[in-house]
């Protein structure tokens, strides 16, 4: 497994948020070959498994946090300024 990079608070915030309100959610990543990939569906949960932070989604994906390209059309970058 490549290095984890930490993510930003504010970004591990607003998943736990959407995580609590049950809202769905589209979120765009990086899957473990590179390749881009979509999940719709509900975060169930936002977690850390040997320092790694991921979430799971109700459909059973499972993301690594920093992997994440956008979450409902709003870039991760967008959470780090």
């Amino acid at each position: 497994m490549d290095v984890y990079i930490p993510v930003n608070c504010d970004f591990y915030n607003q998943l736990e948020a959407l995580a609590t309100l049950r809202q769905e959610s589209q979120i765009v990543y990086q899957n473990a070959k590179g390749e881009l990939a979509k999940v719709q569906g509900r975060i169930v949960d936002v977690y850390a498994k040997h320092k790694v932070e991921f979430l799971k989604a109700d459909s059973g994906t499972t993301i690594r946090l920093d992997r994440i390209i956008s979450v409902n059309d709003q870039e991760v970058s967008s959470w780090t300024n």
